[in-house]
C-alpha cells in the first residue's frame, strides 16, 4: 500500500498507476521521500482531515449543485422509468495544483497554438497559402466535412475565427521520464465546460475558505468579464456599442445550464433561434419593446443548424437568413462558421507544421504522436497493434467513437478492426500514454485517478485567458476517459501565483 505523500510526489506526472485506495486519516511521510513542493502545504492540511468530515463536504457540494441546477443531459440515456436523464457532473474535493512556472510555460504554448490555428482558418478561407505550399494535403481540408465553402472570402474582425477555444492537455512522461504537457485535442467550434470551472471554484471557496487564506491561488472569477470583452471586441466595424446575445439550442441541450449561466454572468440576453429574425441582411432580436439589432452572436449551436436556408432545411434551432447577414458583414458569429475544419482529428497532426509555417516558431506544446490511418504504412501499424493503441474517429467527440485498446475486449477490437479497414481515412490512432494522475476522494477514501486539463483561450483584439481551466477526472478506476458523458467528473484547478 502506497503512502499518502508518495501519491502527491508523483502528481502530476506519474506513470501507470498500481497503488490502491487510501484513507484520509493517519497519513505520515515516508523516510527519504517527500511531497512535491507545490503540494506540501495542501498535503499537510489534507492529512489532518477526518474522512467523515470530507464525506460530509462532498454531500453538501452535491446538494448545492443539485439545488442550483448544475446538471447535464445524457443523450440516449434513460432512467429506470424510461424517461430521459439529467445528471450532476461529479465534483471532486481534492484540487489539481499547478505551480506558477508550469502555468506560464503552458500559457505561452496555448497563445502560440491558438494564434496559429486562427491564422490557418483565415488562410484556408482566403489565400490557401498553406495548401499551395504542400504543408497540408489540399484534399484533407477541401474535402473535409467541416470545411464550409460558404465562408470563402468572408471577413472576420481581427481575422479571428475561434474566439473561444478549449484545448485539452494531458501530462505524461517524455522519453527521459520527465513530466511534460501534450495537447490531446483542440476544441474550436462550441467548446463547453467553463461554467463548471467557475462553479467548482465557488464551491471550493465555500467549503474550504481557510485553504484560500493559506494558498495564493490565481483567480478565475473574472472569466465572464473577459468573455464579454472578447465578444464585444469581435463586433464588425461600425458597432461602437455592440449588442451581444448567447444563442442556445434550448433547454433540452446537454449544456443548457452553461448557456444560461454565461448569459446571466455577462448580463446579456439568452436567445433561441425563434427569438431572432433577419431583415435587410441585419439580425434583430424580438423584445417586449420591439426589435433590437444584434451585433454579436455567441452561438452554442452547431454549424448545420444555424440557418435552414443554407444548411439543414428542417432545422428549427437557427435563424433563416443568418448566413447572408453574416457574409454581408452585419453580424459576427462567435465562434465563426467553419472552424471545425481546424479541430478535426485528421487535421490535428498538422498543427505543429502550422505553427512553423505561420509563426516561424517551434511548437511550445507538443502533440501526442499520431498515426493517420489514411496512410497505408500507418494503417498497417495500427491494425497490427490495436490492442495497444487508442483509436479515434476523426469526427468523434465526447469520448464516443474511440477504442482504448488495453481496456477493450477482443470483440471490441475486432469490430474496430473492421471499421478501420472499411474506412481508413476516418480514423487516427495514438499510443496509450501513461497519463498523469491526481489523488481523488472516492467512496473508499483517497485513490489516484487519471486527469486532463481544458484551459479556455479567448481571442479578440488580443489572446487572453484566466489561469487554470477545467480539470476533468476519470472516476472509474484505471479509466482514461474523462468525459462527463462517460462517467467522468471535475476538479478545481489551482494555479499558484508564486
Amino acid at each position: 500500500m502506497q503512502k499518502f505523500d508518495e501519491m502527491f510526489r508523483q502528481l502530476p506526472d506519474s506513470g501507470p498507476l498500481q497503488f490502491q485506495t487510501q484513507t484520509l486519516g493517519g497519513m505520515t511521510q515516508s523516510q527519504g521521500q517527500g511531497v512535491r513542493d507545490h503540494y506540501q502545504r495542501y498535503a499537510s492540511w489534507l492529512g489532518r482531515q477526518p474522512q467523515d468530515a470530507m464525506a460530509a463536504r462532498r454531500e453538501e457540494a452535491e446538494m448545492i449543485f443539485r439545488r442550483v441546477g448544475i446538471t447535464f443531459a445524457v443523450y440516449g440515456a434513460k432512467d429506470e422509468d424510461g424517461s430521459g436523464t439529467e445528471r450532476l457532473i461529479p465534483f471532486d474535493l481534492i484540487p489539481r495544483i499547478i505551480p506558477a512556472r508550469e502555468w506560464a510555460d503552458m500559457e505561452r504554448g496555448l497563445v502560440q497554438r491558438v494564434t496559429a490555428l486562427n491564422r490557418f482558418l483565415h488562410d484556408v478561407y482566403h489565400e490557401q497559402e498553406i495548401l499551395k505550399a504542400g504543408v497540408i494535403p489540399s484534399e484533407q481540408v477541401l474535402n473535409n466535412a467541416q470545411f464550409r465553402k460558404e465562408m470563402m472570402g468572408v471577413y472576420t474582425p481581427h481575422h479571428v475565427y475561434s474566439h473561444i477555444a478549449g484545448v485539452d492537455i494531458v501530462r505524461a512522461p517524455d522519453a527521459q521520464g520527465n513530466g511534460e504537457y501534450y495537447v490531446l485535442e483542440d476544441n474550436l467550434r462550441v467548446p463547453s465546460g467553463v461554467s463548471y470551472m467557475l462553479e467548482d471554484r465557488k464551491m471550493m471557496m465555500r467549503l474550504f475558505p481557510d485553504l484560500f487564506s493559506q494558498h495564493r491561488v490565481a483567480p478565475v472569477a473574472h472569466y465572464p468579464d473577459l468573455l464579454l470583452e472578447t465578444l464585444r471586441a469581435s463586433a464588425q466595424p461600425g458597432a461602437p456599442d455592440p449588442t451581444v446575445v448567447v444563442l442556445t439550442p434550448g433547454m433540452y441541450n446537454s449544456a443548457y445550464f452553461e448557456h444560461a449561466f454565461l448569459a446571466q454572468q455577462m448580463g446579456v440576453e439568452l436567445v433561441e433561434g425563434q427569438d431572432l429574425f433577419v431583415k435587410d441582411r441585419y439580425v434583430y432580436m424580438r423584445t417586449t419593446r420591439g426589435p433590437r439589432r444584434v451585433d454579436v452572436i455567441y452561438r452554442r449551436v452547431d454549424d448545420d443548424f444555424l440557418d435552414p436556408k443554407v444548411f439543414r432545411p428542417n432545422s428549427t434551432l437557427g435563424c433563416p437568413g443568418l448566413i447572408d447577414a453574416y457574409a454581408a458583414g452585419n453580424v459576427t458569429i462567435c465562434n465563426a462558421v467553419g472552424t471545425g475544419v481546424a479541430d478535426d482529428k485528421s487535421i490535428y497532426p498538422y498543427v505543429p507544421q502550422m505553427i512553423e509555417f505561420y509563426l516561424g516558431e517551434k511548437p511550445i506544446l507538443k502533440n501526442v504522436p499520431t498515426y493517420m490511418c489514411r496512410n497505408a504504412d500507418d494503417c498497417k501499424y495500427v491494425l497490427d497493434n490495436l490492442k495497444d493503441l487508442v483509436v479515434k474517429e476523426v469526427h468523434g467527440a465526447g469520448g464516443y467513437g474511440m477504442l482504448v485498446g488495453p481496456a477493450a475486449t477482443k470483440q471490441e477490437i475486432e469490430d474496430f478492426r473492421k471499421a478501420v479497414e472499411a474506412n481508413p481515412s476516418g480514423y487516427i490512432a495514438q499510443p496509450t500514454l501513461s497519463l498523469s494522475s491526481c489523488p481523488t476522494f472516492v467512496d473508499r477514501g483517497i485513490a489516484p485517478r487519471h486527469i486532463d486539463l481544458r484551459p479556455f483561450v479567448l481571442s479578440g483584439k488580443q489572446v487572453q485567458m484566466v489561469p487554470g481551466g477545467l480539470t476533468r477526472v476519470a472516476l472509474k478506476e484505471g479509466s482514461l476517459v474523462v468525459n462527463s458523458s462517460q462517467g467522468g467528473g471535475t476538479k478545481d484547478t489551482w494555479v499558484l501565483e508564486v
